[in-house]
């Protein structure tokens, strides 16, 4: 509908442009009309400056800024001897690796989710690796990268003794599932897009919505598909994953926006890693965090324009 609303104005306009050309030369007006029209606009040059770009800043400098979080597993957070690591942390060496052939050299800038866009504008960080979901409203402030993981919610409930072991029961039992969720004003909805009918009890945190499920006070914890993966990972054979998600986001890196040279660059390592010459990074980054097994991409024409 809207490129056929764009077409039929585009065709107004130039019969607008026609007719008054007409009016105001004859036959004289109407061919300088016709001419400009079809005459070829000189091409309006944008020139870029590479040695302004945030690539070449960050090589001067000699190691990458990246803004990000440590309280949020499998993303970003702290393993048992302080280390920072996560998906969104193997995303920056990612990139460290790529500019100076060394995966260490990055700074971490911590930081809560209100501060990712920003640190960006205040240029305090040249990148955000913090789960970061792509929306439009974002993308007017800031610049995503290509996504690097496609998110959604879904539903985990106890290995043994569960009253459900599928999302057809859950579906199917109506107001007596009952769905534990962290608060949010908006959680109901998101939870009724999948259970249209279901109950749901709120807590105050993801920690004491896990402890209702293990105490039996909820049938099934909802939790991002992403947090239900590392919980099964990490507590092998307590939990059923009910193998069901809905509500899709993407997850990608932010820049500053204004630098395709920068853009341009960092999307190129994810495309890479993702189908190329870093796949194995990839590759095992989705598999310690996600316990997902990629599949190799295949050789021959690039799959992704097939």
């Amino acid at each position: 509908m809207g490129e056929l609303r764009d077409l039929a104005f585009s065709m107004l306009k130039r019969r607008g442009l026609l007719g008054m050309g007409a009016v105001a030369g004859g036959a004289a007006g109407l061919a300088g009309g016709v001419a400009g029209l079809v005459a070829p606009r000189a091409a309006q040059a944008q020139p870029v400056d590479p040695s302004a770009s945030k690539l070449q800043q960050v090589l001067d400098r000699g190691h990458l800024i990246v803004g990000t979080g440590s309280t949020n597993p499998p993303w970003h957070f702290e393993d048992e001897t302080g280390t920072l690591v996560g998906m969104d942390i193997d995303m920056a060496h990612l990139i460290a690796k790529n500019l100076f052939d060394d995966p260490t050299k990055v700074e971490f800038v911590l930081q809560g989710s209100d501060a990712r866009i920003p640190s960006l504008i205040t240029d305090q960080v040249d990148v955000i690796c913090q789960w970061m979901t792509i929306t439009p409203g974002r993308a007017q402030q800031c610049a995503f990268t290509v996504p690097y993981y496609r998110e959604g919610i879904g539903l985990l409930v106890m290995a043994e003794g569960a009253r459900f072991t599928t999302f057809e029961d859950m579906l199917a039992a109506g107001a007596d599932a009952r769905v534990g969720a962290m608060q949010n004003v908006f959680i109901e909805d998101w939870i009724h897009a999948g259970l249209p009918e279901a109950t749901v009890d709120q807590f105050d945190s993801p920690d004491s919505t896990l402890q209702a499920l293990n105490a039996r006070r909820v049938d099934a914890y909802q939790a991002d598909q992403s947090a239900i993966r590392w919980l099964m990972q990490t507590t092998p054979g307590r939990y059923l994953d009910l193998g069901r998600g809905w509500m899709p986001n993407s997850y990608a890196s932010a820049v500053r926006q204004g630098d395709t040279i920068w853009l341009n660059w960092v999307n190129t390592v994810y495309r890479e890693a993702m189908l190329g010459v870093d796949f194995d990074i990839m590759k095992a980054s989705y598999k310690k965090w996600f316990g997902i097994d990629l599949e190799t991409p295949r050789v021959g024409f690039p799959q992704e324009f097939s």
